[in-house]
């Protein structure tokens, strides 16, 4: 996907979150395409990505309407995230870090840390950070070697914002934006100590907890509350 569709993707999301697209209301990608200042091609791509993710839904042959969801739908799936991504680490740790799961995870932290060096805060950066993040979950997950687990999380992806990859960002507070991602490193880099040490106990609540960061942390770095519908 490229940088434009992320980033309407992201746009969008948090549009659906706060309020400004509102549950049932129809989008049409010239709408949304006016309104975000780019093509069809990305917002058509968006639509089904969101539609993924549980957030829209097919309305006749080519439209989409948002869903309706509460705040206790989210909070509920995010639960439901953590406990199974906790599952996983903890079978990881207990099972031992196969070599290649570990340079994985490797690597990602330090991708990670070459990103947070960098001066520039962007939304490019964003885009880095959500590869990262994304494969650091998923390696978790294989590591695991749990079709059970593996097959849930799948499912558990369709509901809104349950999944790791339902990143936002407000572009008018990257730097605050960052230093929340920056904690969300940091919890990584915790996960992965515990499964280096073979703390399955640690690795899973550190798992669950890392779970609520994109709707519970915002309000420390000054960021409005996020999925409040």
């Amino acid at each position: 996907m490229s940088n434009v569709s992320h980033l309407a993707v992201t746009n969008l999301r948090r549009l659906i979150s706060d309020g400004h697209l509102a549950p049932g209301q129809k989008l049409r990608e010239v709408q949304i395409a006016d309104m975000l200042g780019v093509s069809r091609t990305p917002i058509r791509l968006a639509f089904r990505t969101l539609e993924q993710e549980g957030l829209l839904e097919r309305s006749g042959k080519q439209g989409f309407v948002v869903r309706a969801f509460s705040l206790d739908d989210v909070l509920c799936g995010l639960e439901v995230r953590g406990v199974l991504e906790g599952l996983a680490a903890r079978r990881l740790a207990e099972r031992g870090l196969p070599d290649a799961i570990r340079e994985g995870l490797q690597e990602c932290l330090n991708d990670g840390e070459a990103l947070f060096a960098r001066a520039e805060r962007s939304a490019e950066g964003i885009d880095v950070w959500a590869d990262l993040n994304a494969r650091f979950h998923s390696l978790i997950v294989e590591g695991a070697d749990s079709r059970p687990i593996a097959d849930a999380i799948a499912r558990n992806k369709h509901l809104p914002f349950a999944s790791s990859d339902s990143i936002m960002f407000d572009v008018d507070h990257l730097d605050k934006e960052f230093r929340k991602l920056q904690l969300a490193h940091m919890q990584h880099q915790l996960v992965f100590q515990a499964l280096v040490h073979g703390e399955g106990a640690r690795a899973e609540m550190l798992m669950r907890e890392h779970a609520y960061i994109g709707v519970r942390y915002s309000s420390l770095f000054g960021l409005p509350d996020r999925h409040s519908a």
